[in-house]
């Protein structure tokens, strides 16, 4: 099979010739710039160029060579302005915090404040944060925290994805389809809860979600029909090239849900449902929602709010049994993730223990088809290439047993 077949079966719950991976091919599967930088030196690969393609996370693209050795299968078709409204068609010479060369979006210009902190100030306002001393980025503006009311909201505005952008997708997306084998995973995004966390700010939107339901209501009628109008352009732009499109809302926590079943039900379900059945009606793309958490109580909804993969399946937080979760809920969702603990085998135990725990892992997850594998969210950092290898190399061994 070709990667892109390989990806197609497993979502179409075949078991395909080989185990299908995804090494950071989406953003939630990758690897932090400083990793990779380590990696590479590691594996003895000197070539090509180290772009931090997300400011945000401060994550690496993969080149060629290294999606090779790790025998990834699946691309990402960037947004154009993946993060902070900086596009990423143009790029500058920069170094990562540890003081390793990179290439940078030509727009980042971060200014360094006096405590040290780096800022990204957009019309005078610092967007966000990096903290002196950390890794990555803090959302520190919130549009919409001064409104209260729907007239408020109503005087917001709500940017419409642009004919260039359009354009940009369309010529990257028309090239990966034609140019490669790889399975195409197109960015898209569509958050709900997030996005009432970003615009109001954490705090302020989980209250509102209980005393205020009218309120959110609304804000989320007015964001969904935007969402609605851009999946249209978007799906008319790339909807005959990518195989996966990827939706987002984080829903959970370690210790389960953030919010009720009733509350999901109520407030957040009718405008995922309105975007998931749309896609699904309108393209044959597979809906990929990446969700954080112990989110068990959820996934029925999420199953039938029109969900298909399901991603990055946090097997350390409550409730997410990989057993279970496999039991349950394998003939109606493809897992695509859960293949290392990465909040506490990969950070404390040995390479062996992670060897091993990835092994049993995929042999829960990957009979019968229906898995992708990647590691639980992004490679941290501070993960050694000798761990990040114990990873891969287990998934590559397991599938040379298989043919």
């Amino acid at each position: 099979m070709t990667s892109r077949g390989r990806i197609q079966a497993a979502i179409n719950h075949q078991e395909p010739d080989v185990l299908p991976i995804d090494f950071g091919g989406m953003r939630s599967t990758g690897i932090a710039a400083i990793a990779y930088a380590r990696l590479k030196e590691y594996l003895g690969i000197r070539k090509g160029h180290l772009r931090v393609y997300d400011i945000f996370q401060q994550l690496a693209e993969p080149e060629e060579p290294i999606l090779k050795r790790m025998g990834g299968d699946v691309i990402q078709l960037h947004r154009l302005a993946p993060s902070f409204g900086i596009p990423i068609t143009e790029w500058k010479e920069s170094k990562l915090q540890d003081g390793t060369p990179c290439l940078v979006p030509a727009g980042l210009n971060p200014v360094k404040m006096e405590n040290g902190d780096l800022a990204i100030i957009t019309g005078k306002i610092p967007v966000a944060v990096m903290p002196a001393g950390s890794y990555y980025y803090d959302q520190v503006h919130h549009g919409y925290a001064d409104c209260e009311t729907k007239e408020d909201i109503d005087r917001k505005p709500i940017a419409e994805i642009s004919d260039t952008e359009l354009e940009f997708l369309k010529k990257n997306a028309a090239e990966m389809f034609h140019k490669t084998d790889y399975a195409i995973l197109g960015a898209f995004g569509g958050n709900i809860l997030e996005a009432g966390q970003t615009a109001f700010g954490y705090e302020k939107f989980m209250f509102l979600l209980a005393a205020e339901p009218g309120l959110v209501h609304h804000y989320f009628e007015i964001i969904t029909a935007a969402y609605l109008r851009d999946l249209k352009k978007y799906l008319d732009a790339v909807g005959d090239y990518i195989q996966v499109i990827q939706m987002g809302d984080d829903l959970g926590a370690q210790n389960g849900p953030l919010i009720s079943t009733a509350m999901y039900r109520e407030l957040i379900k009718p405008y995922h449902q309105v975007q998931f059945q749309f896609i699904r009606k309108h393209s044959s793309a597979a809906v990929f929602l990446h969700c954080c958490g112990g989110i068990r109580q959820l996934i029925p909804e999420l199953i039938d709010a029109g969900v298909q993969i399901l991603n990055p399946v946090q097997i350390s937080a409550q409730g997410m049994d990989p057993a279970s979760l496999k039991k349950e809920f394998g003939k109606n969702l493809v897992f695509w993730g859960g293949g290392a603990n990465m909040q506490h085998t990969v950070p404390n135990g040995t390479v062996g223990q992670i060897k091993d725990e990835t092994r049993r892992l995929i042999e829960t997850f990957a009979p019968g088809g229906g898995y992708i594998f990647n590691q639980v969210h992004n490679i941290q950092a501070n993960v050694p290439p000798e761990k990040i290898m114990a990873i891969y190399d287990t998934a590559l061994n397991y599938r040379r047993s298989r043919t």
